[in-house]
């Protein structure tokens, strides 16, 4: 630990609470976890330490770059490490990490694997509709995929965060056609919301991401989810500032009567976005604090009126994910995975 003036706070019990939730909400499915974007800005490492030992076996990354730096971490555990990026050219000379496969999309990778993987073990991404990776269909019919040693095969739902979207029952019913079709040990098509959709989309696996990690991707998870990571800042100034004058860059905000201000340490480059500016808030125990003004690089202002905080004094920002979301404009997935490195990650 530092004496940042900033820091992230992660619950590790919010953490494996709410996989636990959500492995207990896949029923007969295996549950994994997507722990790509260094585990969506919390920390890849600490958050796959911590959910295989509440019995997660199946880690999603994006790249290569992202599986050697976690592959050490659980080498020699029960864990495997699934690249959604599959293989490229370069990423052969990886492709003997322990415990680590690539999810192949394209005929051209599931051809290099072929070639060059020595019978080493795959996954197969299949695009069903959302045209973002994936074989088609036609082609694993066609017989692409024999002689792989596939484990998984994987689609990906567009809009299962829209229970009601016609193409989520489409998706489902182009993936449960290939059942059979292939050598895969499993099959796997929900994410988060995907789960949230019931039975009939969990088949053998489920991948949850941002549930893991607070987020709500449909009110109906909101009730078994908890919040895990909360940003905190040092208070840098306390001053009052009279009726009529500005705060920040571009004087956005003017005080309708004298106000107290406090500036804390705490800005864009942290991920605390501009998008914030005057619709933001932190809290001083239970008491919210508004943000007022524009965020700048480095350091946020807030109405600290009838609060007793001051220099020294730390502030909670909202950890509230949905609601943040909403404030600011933003998907609660950037508010994540742009929390800024200049943040101590704490667990508890």
């Amino acid at each position: 630990m530092t004496d940042a003036p900033h820091r992230l706070d992660c619950s590790a019990a919010a953490l494996t609470a709410n996989w636990s939730a959500l492995a207990r909400l896949s029923g007969a499915a295996a549950c994994g976890a997507a722990v790509k974007a260094d585990g969506y800005g919390l920390g890849a490492v600490a958050v796959a330490t911590r959910l295989t030992e509440a019995g997660c076996r199946d880690f999603y990354v994006a790249t290569w770059a992202e599986a050697a730096a976690l592959a050490p971490a659980l080498a020699g555990g029960p864990a495997r490490i699934a690249v959604l990026h599959g293989a490229r050219a370069a990423d052969l000379a990886h492709a003997d990490l322990p415990g680590v496969r690539p999810v192949l999309s394209t005929a051209a990778q599931v051809r290099r694997w072929r070639e060059a993987g020595a019978g080493r073990a795959c996954d197969v991404m299949v695009d069903t509709g959302m045209n973002r990776l994936g074989v088609a269909p036609e082609e694993v019919a066609d017989g692409l995929l024999d002689g792989l040693a596939l484990d998984t095969l994987l689609s990906h739902l567009a809009c299962a965060d829209e229970p009601d979207h016609p193409l989520n029952a489409v998706q489902r019913a182009r993936f449960a056609a290939l059942a059979g079709r292939t050598a895969a040990k499993r099959m796997s098509l929900a994410n988060s919301a995907g789960i949230a959709l019931g039975a009939d989309y969990h088949f053998d696996l489920t991948r949850p991401g941002l549930a893991i990690y607070g987020g709500e991707p449909v009110p109906a998870l909101g009730a078994v989810l908890r919040p895990v990571a909360t940003v905190a800042a040092e208070v840098l100034q306390r001053r009052l500032v009279r009726a009529g004058e500005t705060v920040g860059y571009n004087a956005t905000w003017r005080a309708p009567a004298d106000t107290a201000v406090v500036i804390a340490n705490l800005g864009y480059a942290d991920g605390y976005y501009r998008a914030f500016s005057d619709r933001g808030r932190a809290f001083a125990g239970d008491a919210p604090l508004p943000v007022i003004g524009r965020v700048s690089m480095d350091l946020v202002a807030l109405d600290a009126t009838g609060i007793d905080i001051g220099e020294g004094d730390w502030l909670r920002f909202d950890p509230d994910l949905p609601a943040t979301a909403a404030a600011s404009g933003m998907s609660q997935y950037e508010l994540l995975t742009g929390l800024g490195r200049r943040l101590e990650r704490r667990w508890a």
